[in-house]
């Protein structure tokens, strides 16, 4: 994940605006204390189980909100419509038997890297996370959220590479997936090559990168494209070195082949952007300091219940996805019922007493 200077400063801006609007998102998946008794997982204090088919695995000063949010990616990506069960049941058995994860580290170098990489011997790793490349803010936003490359990474590599070889296999010659990217890097190279051809719209060129590696590389721009995380003008420049067709359109257009793959049904690869919010139950949980908030239900159909055990709710506030505040309540009760139908269908967030933020859903 590369970025400059001035990338660097607009994002920093960004992430305080965004910090100040929206506090926490809403995650319903519970942190659990690391019992993996092996050497590799002996600097791990933090575990998070997905969906019974995706581990995350993180080091105690990795915040509970840096782990949460590597989990809802997880599941948004496994989970694309949201309904609480894995969209694809061959890659759901692929990823438990060879036991998939994501480990989240410090540091490059910390001790709980160090044996993981030492130690590990299992089938399920092909990607890691580290402290500083994570913002659950921003979910796969280029140059300041890598969770989402590297989870796709995992499940790709770990999953649809096996379940699916004559798609995706990522070796020279074998698959749609690596014809695709013939086309797409304007010829077969098996090592990065001193320039690629003028008409190539993906010119990756890590020397360390071998031809599979590029093809996983592939695969996560081709989906995150077509998810239109990409799809503002600071990433288009910023990435423009590597990968060209950056917005939704663009990649439809350009990499015809890419795009007619990972859209194909059969395969049932993840078409919408994960934005950190998983709790698909139908019921949202606010933690505070005092007791729960529960609301429901979520999707609403324009009436919200919000219930708390123990004390009255004496302030309620929406906020547009822009952060606009578009209406406030003062209800003075333990379990007001709030009506929303004055809201146009969409994505909205509402704090309750000032604490943590959380999305909620109106389809009426």
């Amino acid at each position: 994940m590369k970025k400059n200077k001035k990338t660097t400063l607009l994002l920093i801006a960004f992430t305080f605006i965004s910090n100040y609007l929206i506090s926490q998102n809403t995650v319903c998946f519970t942190i659990e204390s690391n019992t993996n008794t092996g050497l590799a997982f002996s600097g791990f204090s933090k575990y998070v189980n997905v969906l019974d088919c995706f581990d995350v695995y993180a080091e105690s000063s990795i915040t509970d909100e840096k782990v949460l949010h590597a989990a809802a990616v997880a599941a948004e990506l496994l989970d694309n419509n949201e309904d609480g069960i894995v969209d694809d049941p061959l890659l759901e058995a692929e990823l438990t038997l060879n036991d998939a994860l994501i480990p989240i580290f410090t540091t490059d170098g910390s001790v709980a890297e160090n044996n993981f990489f030492n130690y590990y011997n299992g089938n399920g790793a092909a990607a890691v996370l580290y402290n500083n490349e994570m913002n659950p803010y921003q979910p796969g936003y280029w140059g300041s959220d890598a969770t989402v490359e590297e989870v796709i990474h995992v499940i790709n590599a770990i999953g649809h590479t096996n379940i699916y070889p004559s798609a995706f296999t990522p070796s020279p010659n074998s698959s749609l997936m690596s014809a695709a990217m013939d086309v797409a890097r304007g010829g077969q190279f098996l090592s990065v090559p001193a320039s690629y051809p003028a008409a190539a719209w993906y010119h990756y060129d890590d020397v360390t990168c071998d031809f599979q590696c590029m093809a996983i590389e592939y695969m996560y721009w081709s989906i995150v494209s077509l998810m239109g995380i990409l799809d503002d003008p600071t990433t288009c420049t910023g990435i423009a070195n590597e990968w060209e067709p950056c917005s939704p359109t663009l990649f439809q257009s350009t990499d015809t082949l890419m795009y007619n793959l990972i859209t194909d049904p059969q395969y049932s690869l993840p078409q919408l952007a994960p934005d950190g919010n998983y709790c698909p139950a139908g019921m949202s949980i606010i933690k505070n300091n005092i007791d729960p908030i529960y609301l429901y239900p979520n999707p609403s159909n324009g009436v919200l219940q919000i219930n708390s055990a123990n004390n009255k709710i004496n302030c309620i506030e929406i906020f547009n996805t822009q952060g606009v505040l578009i209406d406030r309540r003062h209800p003075g009760i333990t379990n007001p019922k709030v009506n929303l139908e004055q809201l146009s269908n969409g994505v909205y967030f509402i704090s309750i007493d000032n604490t943590n933020n959380r999305k909620i859903i109106i389809n009426k």
